[in-house]
């Protein structure tokens, strides 16, 4: 099996790669990245002989296309999410099945091109989501009625490598932890859905705290739309309160609070010295690189899916 990875070189497309090459079933790999420089390093670090390394534009529909048109079985998406529709587009073309780890609301005007083409594409196969969603199918069949899902999940460091005034670092994508903190969210309460915009996901009376066994007290923030998921699982009629939330040590929303009400995480672009930055911008260049870790340092994964309902008539919990 031949796969191409884009993204390759970045934290997830690292982890992907050491898999793959450990696999029997994968005889080549392309690492598809738009940087190389970290290439030489990781191929010392694994077997890299069934890696070949390629330069690619993501933004350049031919450059996507002429990768994809090399052989390739599978490919995986680990590009940032902008880049999200070039490349499931570039996928149908090339009629090769694609995998992505972003979320995938606003990319439903792919379905019909891809059944056409014949062609699987699997987004939202990640941890938070994927992995939860995994579980949540798994966990809605053991019931006959679903009357309470909730969520939640995150990646945060060990207290050691606690060692910035945020209590985090980052092993995916900073900027879209960024992205990710003004994402508004709709839970179900009482039967009745309600939305948290994402200027309010902050706010002291949308916090919640949950307490996690050789952990400890983790704070709990509004994390996208719980909702569709009750959809999509065929529970909507019977749901009374479905909610999704993102994990991180105590303090977090107390630190964004301030700032995201001053306009740091805002996308429009303001004027400095005639170049145009966005505070957003401007925030993930600046912490990105303090937020790193280091080689010695670990993080921690913590997911916790809670179901309620109705089993054989009685009631239950999962």
């Amino acid at each position: 099996m031949k796969i191409v990875v884009l993204g390759g070189l970045g934290s997830q497309g690292r982890a992907v790669l050491i898999d793959l090459v450990r696999s029997p079933a994968v005889d080549e790999i392309i690492c598809a990245d738009a940087n190389l420089a970290g290439w030489a390093q990781f191929a010392e670090t694994v077997d890299s002989t069934k890696i070949t390394p390629v330069k690619i534009d993501a933004s350049s529909a031919e450059a996507l296309q002429q990768v994809l048109k090399q052989g390739v079985d599978v490919a995986i998406d680990l590009l940032p999410v902008s880049f999200m529709a070039n490349a499931f587009a570039a996928a149908i073309a090339c009629k090769v099945s694609m995998v992505s780890t972003n979320y995938a609301q606003s990319l439903h005007n792919f379905h019909q091109l891809a059944l056409d083409a014949d062609v699987t594409l699997m987004p939202e196969c990640g941890l938070d989501p994927g992995i939860d969603l995994v579980l949540f199918g798994y966990g809605v069949r053991q019931f006959d009625e679903v009357h309470a899902l909730k969520s939640y999940c995150g990646g945060f460091p060990e207290k050691t490598a606690c060692n910035n005034p945020l209590n985090y670092k980052v092993t995916w994508n900073w900027d879209m932890v960024l992205r990710s903190s003004m994402r508004d969210s709709l839970f179900i309460k009482a039967g009745k859905r309600f939305a948290i915009p994402a200027a309010d996901q902050h706010k002291e009376e949308n916090i919640d705290t949950i307490f996690f066994p050789g952990v400890g007290e983790l704070e709990c923030i509004p994390n996208g739309d719980a909702a569709v998921y009750a959809d999509i699982l065929g529970i909507s009629d019977t749901i009374e309160e479905t909610t999704r939330y993102a994990l991180r040590w105590p303090g977090w929303s107390r630190f964004w609070r301030p700032l995201k009400e001053l306009g740091f995480l805002s996308e429009e672009s303001l004027d400095f010295s005639g170049v145009q930055v966005s505070p957003r911008q401007f925030l993930s260049t600046l912490i990105g690189p303090q937020v790193q870790y280091k080689e010695t340092e670990k993080d921690i994964v913590v997911m916790h899916n809670a179901f309620e309902g109705i089993k054989d008539g009685k009631r239950n919990h999962w």
